[in-house]
């Protein structure tokens, strides 16, 4: 691997020209996403940047993925700072040249067959649209799960990724558009909620986001059983979500509201059950403790019920989590009000950063991959 610098000033690339963008933690299904995307046909992508994002001793080694052949020249490496995936995702796109148009994809992803071909088209019908300036164009995301029975509580939450408005595990940018808003707010610092605040940012700036034909496959990764439980981090994004687009931003992302109320009410009769303990209440604690039981029992159920129920495993999962996601979900969502109680209102045009996005210039640890 040696060092390559962009020209800055390259502006040569023809309206349909495309990078490809790839934030990776150097899992091993960024090689099946490297291998389809090497072998579907249509034109092929203007550069692919691989950002690096490997947290502390792994972030100096090179990265363990073999490159396919067919894009090795095209690949560039370039050291992430480990801050999470919109931060990833802005030194890429900043570090692709002046290419048009900028394709995001996850490292666990599988492009489909004639996903350049179908991409090249879905940029063509942008590029004629009526609809205004299109900044974005969102891809078709499916979800394999497994024949033959119900699928897990995990897989049903990887499933949504196929119905979510503005996923980023394949979703292409306007170059353009991303200068407008100043990329990826890098206060979003999970794979959740960056993708639905940078689309209603460029929504509100003017661009048009419309649906595209390219199709993706998004597989089930494998996850612990406590996955629920650590997903709920989530509801301190959404907090900042609300301060920055305002209460309505669920409908007009599109996204699902949860069970947060149902969340504080289970919590708070937990909390009460022990109050009342406390206090020697026998009375005041039995009907708080029935309380939180029913409101577990009925959490449990609504998992439970359209998953494998024949499981004991997946059944067992589903009673241990089902007790400790409600009190998580509440920690994150306080936790969020804290966090993010300077953040402001939404200026479509105002850098979420402060700064104008920086040019494309070389950056440090940038590698070029060759034959």
């Amino acid at each position: 691997m040696t060092e390559h610098a962009m020209d800055p000033h390259d502006t040569g690339a023809a309206e349909g020209a495309y990078a490809v963008v790839v934030p990776t933690l150097g899992r091993p299904s960024l090689a099946a996403t490297l291998r389809a995307l090497a072998a579907a046909e249509g034109p092929e992508p203007e550069r692919v940047i691989l950002v690096d994002d490997r947290p502390g001793p792994d972030g100096g080694t090179p990265l363990p993925v073999e490159i396919p052949a067919a894009l090795r020249p095209l690949t560039t490496v370039v050291r992430g700072e480990a801050r999470g995936p919109a931060a990833a995702r802005n030194t890429g796109w900043r570090a692709a040249g002046r290419v048009p148009w900028i394709v995001f994809l996850d490292d666990d992803v599988v492009p489909g067959a004639t996903w350049c071909d179908d991409l090249a088209l879905d940029l063509a019908a942008a590029a004629a649209s009526e609809e205004g300036a299109v900044g974005a164009v969102t891809a078709r995301i499916e979800v394999p799960l497994p024949a033959g029975r119900r699928p897990t509580d995990w897989e049903r939450n990887t499933a949504g990724l196929a119905t979510a408005r503005w996923i980023t595990a394949d979703m292409a940018y306007r170059r353009e558009a991303l200068e407008t808003v100043g990329g990826f707010d890098e206060r979003f610092r999970r794979a959740f909620r960056e993708d639905a605040d940078l689309a209603l940012r460029a929504l509100a700036a003017g661009w048009s986001v419309t649906a595209g034909t390219r199709t993706t496959a998004h597989p089930v990764r494998p996850a612990d059983r406590w996955i629920s439980v650590r997903l709920q981090r989530g509801n301190a994004d959404d907090v900042l979500m609300t301060r920055l687009h305002g209460r309505d931003w669920w409908t007009r992302a599109a996204a699902p509201r949860g069970r947060l109320p149902r969340h504080l009410a289970v919590t708070a009769a937990a909390l009460a059950t022990l109050g009342c303990a406390a206090l020697r209440r026998p009375a005041a604690t039995t009907v708080c403790a029935t309380a939180w039981l029913a409101g577990t029992a009925e959490f449990a159920l609504a998992r439970v019920l359209p998953g494998p129920r024949d499981d004991r495993e997946e059944v067992l999962t589903m009673a241990m989590t089902s007790v400790l996601i409600p009190p998580a979900a509440v920690w994150h969502w306080l936790r969020g009000q804290i966090v993010h109680r300077g953040a402001t209102p939404l200026d479509p045009y105002a850098d979420p950063h402060g700064h104008p996005p920086a040019p494309p210039l070389r950056l440090a640890g940038e590698e070029r991959i060759r034959r």
